[in-house]
């Protein structure tokens, strides 16, 4: 069903306060430039609370507001009770603990984190709607599965892009026996891989009888340039002031902040880069490519050809 002119029009003020968000986001980005002379708490709000009022705003156009809401409880369920299952066993993350840098806690555990989740977690899913094609079907086949695989390969990007700077550089978190990543440990990755998985497979069921509702292209450009945005603005880390020359993890291994700066760099250019650029060419050229992970097309009967 094609976008109607109505449905344009209703969704102006919205579109254009998607923008507004994606602008604070990165106006948030920048400033961690000056992160000597803007508090510390701002910055992290700006990373967060725009991302997640987008998912929010974006998700309802999409999936209708029951929808954004069922997503919001299970990325936020997921995420929740992973990282406080982690902060006390140590299971799936590792061992660590968060600081007060990113403000108020609940349970041990910032309520910004939690938020980040949902941010970065929609924006991933609806990168790998793009990369998959058929946005206006609801997932089946193998696509009810490889949805949720991609969408999670996108998060664990963005975590393998920023955990070290967060954690060792500006001690967001503390991981208490560093790890063999820049002084993360592998399984952080390998929990972020868990976590994610569980909460976009969650949802891709939920999806399996709920087609979602036509979107025009610039709105599916905007979350795919928001995701975009973030791997920019890791690379900005580069010029951040004030770094030491060489940090010291707990497990007391020292590393070299400007190698965590450069596979920062890396990473977002090689993976999380390489995700938005595809999602952005698929958007441009759709082909029936995507009909391959559709188990439930019709079967061409051989016989009668």
């Amino acid at each position: 069903m094609p976008y109607s002119v109505k449905e344009n029009c209703d969704a102006a003020p919205t579109r254009n306060l998607l923008v507004l968000l994606l602008f604070l986001y990165v106006v948030g980005r920048i400033l961690q430039l000056y992160a000597d002379r803007v508090p510390t708490l701002l910055i992290v709000a700006l990373h967060v609370l725009p991302s997640a009022t987008f998912a929010l705003l974006h998700g309802s156009l999409l999936y209708r507001l029951r929808g954004v809401m069922v997503f919001t409880a299970l990325c936020l369920g997921s995420g929740t009770f992973f990282e406080s299952l982690s902060l006390r066993t140590g299971f799936p993350f590792g061992h660590y603990y968060f600081t007060g840098l990113m403000g108020p806690k609940i349970f041990q555990l910032p309520v910004l984190l939690a938020l980040a989740y949902l941010g970065m977690g929609y924006l991933s899913w609806v990168l790998a709607l793009a990369i998959l094609g058929n946005k206006a079907e609801p997932p089946r086949g193998l696509r009810l599965i490889l949805l949720p695989m991609i969408a999670s390969c996108m998060m664990v990007a963005w975590d393998l892009s920023m955990d070290p700077i967060w954690a060792n550089i500006d001690h967001a978190w503390v991981w208490k026996q560093g790890g063999t990543y820049f002084g993360v440990p592998i399984s952080n990755f390998l929990g972020w891989s868990l976590t994610t998985y569980v909460f976009y497979q969650a949802f891709a069921l939920y999806l399996r009888r709920r087609p979602p509702l036509p979107l025009p292209s610039p709105l599916w450009r905007l979350a795919i340039l928001f995701y975009a945005a973030s791997a920019i603005g890791n690379i900005l880390l580069i010029a951040q002031p004030g770094t030491p020359a060489v940090i010291i993890d707990p497990s007391g291994r020292q590393w070299l902040t400007a190698e965590i700066l450069r596979a920062t760099v890396l990473v977002s250019l090689f993976a999380m880069g390489a995700f938005a650029l595809t999602a952005w060419l698929r958007l441009g050229n759709p082909t029936k490519s995507s009909e391959i992970f559709d188990t439930n097309l019709p079967q061409t009967d051989l016989n009668s050809q």
